[in-house]
């Protein structure tokens, strides 16, 4: 989450909008009326997040426009995890209908700051897979009832992002039948995607979204933020999100001590089919996150993302070269030479 300076005071008074006088209600109700209020953080989304402050109380309020996030997934999913024993944000207080709640504030540690300032990259993202590894073993995917699923609808909506944003920046409008055989080439790899076991997949599960809580045990001392948008699907799905990061990268003497690893904590999980799930995830991933932060630039006004583009490549060319992703690697060989692998105009022709 991008930091951003600010500070501000919460009050009513004469020309306020409808919904600030809904957020001035809920504080009010709450114990948090008159108390300062800074910026804590935006994302990519229409979510913002404000730090209060009053003496030695903190707090973070998530405002999330009902017309545009729906909060209560962040709530189920908080006491999903919370109620496993792991560090997702205590939730003080919640108006789901306006979008508003009150958090725990977990403090400033994300884990991209604490390895910035030097701390140890093996550690933390050992402490990270613990986590994972917790939530594989206590969270029972029975007990996640109607929770969406992680299913070959949703895998290519996602991947269709790059043929929506990213690939008509750099070559124009695609032809039916270029969309179509990528579609299909998908179909066809997706199924081993599908081979390892189920659990509750948090989607954006890297180092900008974790917090560095030493003072707690593992793996509580890992906490969790921005899982709103939390499925059921594939194991690997999050180890992708962790190792294969679109921001970072990871050293690859690290992630593949921790794959195996995890693969040691659960030696049921056959190798192989873990390998080719991993692949197709990480490949599937990367896809989707080019036309992602491509949408971002042209749609929002958010052009910062694209400096990753060269590493999404990177991660992308890699995966590829998995034999369960043969026919994906056909069409981007195709469809998608050396000289189209780059990062995208800022703005839509």
């Amino acid at each position: 989450m991008a930091r951003q300076a600010g500070r501000c005071r919460i009050r009513g008074g004469i020309g306020v909008s409808a919904r600030d006088q809904a957020l001035t209600q809920f504080l009010t109700a709450n114990g948090w009326r008159d108390q300062d209020r800074a910026v804590l953080a935006d994302d990519a989304s229409f979510r913002r997040y404000d730090r209060l402050k009053d003496g030695w109380r903190r707090a973070v309020l998530m405002d999330a426009p009902p017309d545009k996030e729906d909060t209560r997934p962040f709530v189920r999913i908080a006491t999903l995890l919370r109620d496993a024993g792991l560090s997702a944000p205590e939730i003080i207080a919640q108006d789901v209908e306006n979008g508003f709640l009150l958090l725990e504030d977990m403090g400033d540690d994300t884990f991209t700051k604490v390895l910035a300032a030097g701390a140890d990259e093996a550690t933390l993202y050992a402490q990270a897979l613990e986590a994972l590894a917790a939530l594989y073993r206590r969270i029972d995917v029975a007990a996640l009832g109607d929770l969406p699923r992680y299913d070959e609808a949703l895998y290519l909506r996602e991947v269709s992002l790059l043929i929506d944003w990213y690939l008509p920046a750099l070559r124009g409008p695609l032809p039916d039948e270029v969309r179509d055989a990528f579609l299909q080439a998908w179909r066809m790899v997706l199924p081993r995607a599908a081979g390892v076991p189920e659990t509750l997949v948090l989607r954006d599960y890297h180092v900008d979204n974790l917090m560095w809580l030493p003072e707690r045990e593992s793996p509580a001392c890992v906490g969790l933020l921005d899982f709103q948008d939390g499925v059921v699907g594939p194991v690997t799905y999050d180890l992708v999100s962790l190792f294969e990061d679109a921001r970072r990268d990871v050293d690859p003497a690290v992630t593949a001590k921790l794959l195996d690893r995890y693969l040691t904590l659960f030696p049921d999980i056959d190798r192989e089919a873990f390998e080719a799930s991993y692949a197709v995830l990480a490949a599937q991933r990367s896809t989707k996150i080019l036309g992602i932060f491509t949408r971002l630039a042209h749609r929002d006004g958010k052009p910062g993302y694209l400096r990753h583009t060269a590493r999404l490549w990177r991660w992308l060319e890699g995966d590829l070269a998995h034999p369960a992703l043969a026919p994906v690697k056909d069409w981007f060989d195709r469809e998608v030479p050396p000289a189209l692998r780059r990062e995208p105009p800022a703005e839509a022709a």
